[in-house]
């Protein structure tokens, strides 16, 4: 939208396909969008001078399962007064296709057109395909049914860990990751937080915030945290969407400037064990995905670039784990094996880890799960999954997919949206689709990609190579499950994360 204008190309590079919009026409498979459903989104607005700025957006909508949207609000966040909208309400219509790829069309301030594609458990993935001649705005995001019933500040209650990431005005990134207790009254107390904002790393450990839902019909509300950050005096004020009593989405409504950054993330509801968590939380394995941004020196990249890592850390229960990585800054690959080091868990979840020379803060969700903040120039910020404990090699990724390009970190990024199908063949299996894409030249639809792949549960479970145009010509795989893997090329000078979910 450009309120919500998103995406970009994406890191599958591509067979270029017509740009023909086939499924906007076809409607087949509308009932597979039904019911209520919450949004994000995170990209970055440009204007047609090769420069960009901060764009995000949360919101929500009903849809009927027969191609329209009602009861929708949307509110967004940029630069200069065109680019935000509060509390905007909205209506829109949607087509879905065959292949469970779709176009939705939002009836808001600037016109919004965006591409999606559905997931079997009713989630949808999406870019915006409507920027065109150097103008618009890219990026990805995510629509989730929602629970209704929890449209609350009552149903608002116990531990949750957050994570919220984002640009300021000059592009400077900052992330945050921390936990809170929430009262169910609208008090967040019990607070803990680290940040890094371009590079300046801080860490706050007790603090008090506040929270109500706003709205018992839309599940929209209001959050307010008190300053995380070195550089941000102000306290950070957020809009935020249900998605359940134990998820929100939630987008800072501060105005960007030079010091202060727009920021979108998620609270998630942490599942607490009796007593606390501690270094037993950590005990097996965990598929972590961070990305980052440098400003310049990066691979070959003069200017700013992408640093993505996508990697597999295994731990113990006592306090010693090992991490195996691929990482992209720029054009620039890396691989490291079994980098040995230390956790420590406390009984909040916050856990300090150290592997060789670099330090990295986590927050527990669950035993195994994180968000993740580490305090390098990049400023890199990203999740952790827990990986299925049984073997994983070619024939765990098989059936059908969808995938997205996840956060862009420059304009370079390809973003897309799309549907894949695995063959889970041995000794390499072979993954096919059709992507969209959207970008600020403008968008390409139904792109034709396909990759051979190989997959090992040894040394590293789950850890494989892609050869072809998902990812680039060369990338890296990591399987969380037979449900889920993430994938980073090591040859793109503008990489991204790719996430894939049956």
């Amino acid at each position: 939208m450009r309120k919500l204008e998103i995406l970009r190309l994406a890191c599958l590079a591509l067979i270029l396909a017509p740009t023909i919009w086939a499924q906007n026409t076809s409607g087949v498979n509308n009932a597979e969008l039904k019911g209520d459903y919450a949004f994000t989104f995170d990209g970055m607005t440009t204007g047609g001078s090769g420069g960009s700025t901060p764009f995000a957006a949360v919101g929500r909508f009903t849809s009927d399962g027969a191609g329209n949207l009602t009861n929708g609000l949307l509110d967004t966040n940029g630069v200069g007064l065109p680019e935000k909208l509060i509390d905007q309400a909205f209506t829109g219509t949607y087509s879905i296709g065959a292949d469970n790829r779709g176009v939705m069309n939002l009836n808001i301030p600037g016109g919004g057109k965006l591409a999606f594609v559905m997931m079997a458990n009713g989630t949808a993935k999406f870019v915006e395909i409507d920027a065109s001649g150097g103008n618009g705005t890219v990026g990805s995001g995510s629509m989730e049914k929602v629970d209704t019933t929890a449209y609350s500040t009552a149903k608002i209650v116990g531990d949750y860990a957050f994570g919220v990431a984002g640009f300021d005005l000059s592009n400077n990134r900052t992330a945050i990751a921390g936990r809170m207790t929430a009262n169910g009254a609208g008090t967040f107390t019990s607070g803990a937080a680290d940040a890094n904002q371009s590079g300046t790393f801080t860490t706050l450990n007790v603090f008090a915030s506040s929270y109500i839902v706003t709205d018992t019909a839309s599940g929209r509300g209001m959050l307010n945290l008190p300053p995380l950050a070195g550089g941000i005096p102000q306290n950070l004020n957020f809009v935020f969407y249900v998605v359940n009593s134990g998820k929100l989405f939630a987008m800072e409504s501060d105005s960007p400037t030079p010091a202060t950054p727009l920021l979108n993330g998620a609270f998630l509801q942490q599942q607490t064990p009796p007593g606390g968590f501690s270094n037993a939380s950590l005990n097996g394995s965990m598929v972590m995905y961070l990305t980052g941004r440098v400003g310049s020196g990066c691979g070959n990249n003069r200017g700013a670039a992408p640093n993505v890592i996508a990697g597999l850390l295994t731990s113990n229960a006592i306090g010693a784990l090992t991490l195996t990585y691929d990482q992209n800054c720029g054009g620039a690959a890396t691989s490291v094996t079994a980098l040995a080091g230390t956790s420590s868990v406390a009984s909040n979840g916050r856990t300090a880890i150290h592997l060789g020379s670099s330090y990295l803060v986590a927050y527990l969700v669950g035993s195994n799960q994180a968000f993740f903040v580490v305090p390098d120039s990049s400023v890199l910020f990203g999740f952790g999954d827990p990986q299925t404990s049984t073997p994983l090699t070619n024939s765990a990724l098989s059936g059908t997919y969808a995938g997205l390009t996840t956060v862009p970190m420059t304009l370079g990024t390809t973003i897309f949206s799309g549907e894949f199908t695995a063959t889970g063949a041995s000794p390499a299996g072979s993954i096919t689709g059709s992507e969209d894409i959207g970008g600020p030249s403008g968008a390409s639809s139904g792109v034709s990609v396909n990759s051979t792949y190989s997959i090992s549960s040894t040394p590293t479970n789950g850890r494989g190579t892609f050869a072809g145009s998902v990812g680039g010509s060369n990338a890296i795989v990591y399987l969380v499950s037979p449900s889920k893997f993430v994938v980073v090329s090591t040859s793109d000078p503008n990489p991204a994360l790719l996430m894939f979910e049956h």
